[in-house]
């Protein structure tokens, strides 16, 4: 409600352009449906938004692969929104003065170490819990496809092909992508699905990965999953899906993929945006070697 009364004042007030008004729409319905999803609520008010209810969603728009400089722009639209809100008196205080917004500057991707991924991997599991077995899975599917965490919670039963050994994901401006899976990855994925129907019944689940009830998971429940796996192996300070796309891909580049192919893997428009991943590789070639020369 309070979306459309504000597209109303961009339109007949400021005289902005359909296209500019489409655009801030579209951005306000992507962060109320998550806001939405996030608090299990069927409405959203807006004046409990707090501003970490902002920073989860900066953080879920990173980790989906998002650039810094679309997250950025959909910010000044969020913002301008609340002035409005605060215009009218709808609320009182601006939570956006406490949203940190992502820095123009890319850094390397974090990413865990050899060691820390085997600790992962190797986890030993309740295999009679389904949450339990779920869990682990959601790891391992991040770790062994290097899919964004947008494309895990959308991906449905019928994605998964299990003759193939491949699942088929929709990525960013609706391009499809086949991605390979191993043994390993194959064995676990039959398992759950096994328990998955056996608790929730064949036809009930739509969406791969669901929660016990039967519903599709949420942003923020698998980033709790991950970020409590991670602490238990590595000190990095974000421990979010992305750590497990940036390890997939780093893995890729240092086994000998070729760049192209790891570029198809990970879905990017760019050749450019995999490249990071060269200089990754290249900057623990420094470490190793700087630790191991004898002159150094």
């Amino acid at each position: 409600m309070m979306v459309d009364t504000f597209v109303t004042y961009l339109r007949y007030e400021r005289n902005y352009s359909e296209e500019t008004i489409s655009n801030y729409q579209c951005d306000l319905l992507q962060v109320e449906k998550f806001l939405l999803e996030m608090s299990n609520l069927d409405m959203l008010v807006w004046e409990n938004v707090q501003s970490s209810d902002i920073n989860e969603w900066v953080a879920y728009l990173m980790d989906s692969g998002y650039m810094s400089s679309t997250v950025r722009i959909k910010l000044s639209s969020l913002r301008s929104f609340f002035k409005y809100l605060l215009r009218c008196k709808v609320i009182l205080k601006d939570p956006m003065q406490c949203v940190v917004a992502p820095k123009k500057s890319k850094k390397l991707p974090a990413f865990l170490r050899e060691q820390e991924v085997d600790q992962l991997l190797d986890e030993v599991s309740d295999d009679t819990n389904f949450e339990a077995v779920r869990d682990q899975l959601i790891i391992q599917f991040f770790y062994m496809t290097g899919v964004r965490v947008s494309e895990m919670l959308n991906l449905i039963d019928v994605d998964v092909d299990f003759l193939r050994n491949s699942i088929r994901v929709l990525g960013k401006r609706n391009k499809e992508r086949d991605i390979p899976f191993g043994e390993e990855l194959f064995v676990m994925m039959k398992s759950y699905v096994k328990m998955r129907d056996g608790i929730l019944g064949v036809s009930l689940p739509q969406r791969f990965f669901v929660r016990l009830n039967g519903e599709a998971m949420t942003y923020s429940q698998v980033l709790k999953i991950v970020r409590f796996r991670l602490s238990k192996v590595s000190s990095l300070k974000k421990r979010s899906p992305h750590v497990l796309r940036h390890t997939f891909a780093t893995a890729m580049m240092n086994s000998g993929a070729d760049i192209a192919a790891v570029q198809a893997l990970l879905g990017h428009a760019s050749l450019a945006t995999t490249q990071i991943y060269t200089h990754t590789t290249f900057e623990e070639l420094k470490k190793v070697y700087n630790q191991a020369h004898p002159r150094n």
